[in-house]
């Protein structure tokens, strides 16, 4: 599923025309967005949880020189799903 089906599935199922679920889906994933940049959780009871991970620095080999590189450390979205999300895709 693309963001225009989403955004045609959540017109259908609220009953909304299709701009105004545009509107809904949009501003779900801006805010979403400015909350993990600010260093907070999004936490969705039943669907799961959206979060930014800490990843380490490392080292890395490029495989075409096999010469070792650096990659510094990083932030990373990350989302745990929950635990009826889970059972629902067993």
């Amino acid at each position: 599923m693309n963001k225009k089906e989403l955004v045609e599935q959540v017109a259908e199922q609220a009953n909304l025309p299709r701009s105004k679920a545009e509107l809904v889906v949009n501003a779900f994933i801006s805010n979403t967005q400015d909350t993990l940049a600010s260093g907070d959780v999004v936490q969705l009871i039943g669907f799961g949880t959206f979060s930014v991970a800490d990843r380490a620095a490392r080292k890395g080999r490029n495989p075409q020189t096999g010469e070792e590189i650096h990659i510094p450390a990083c932030k990373l979205p990350q989302f745990k799903p929950g635990n009826k999300f889970r059972e629902m895709i067993k």
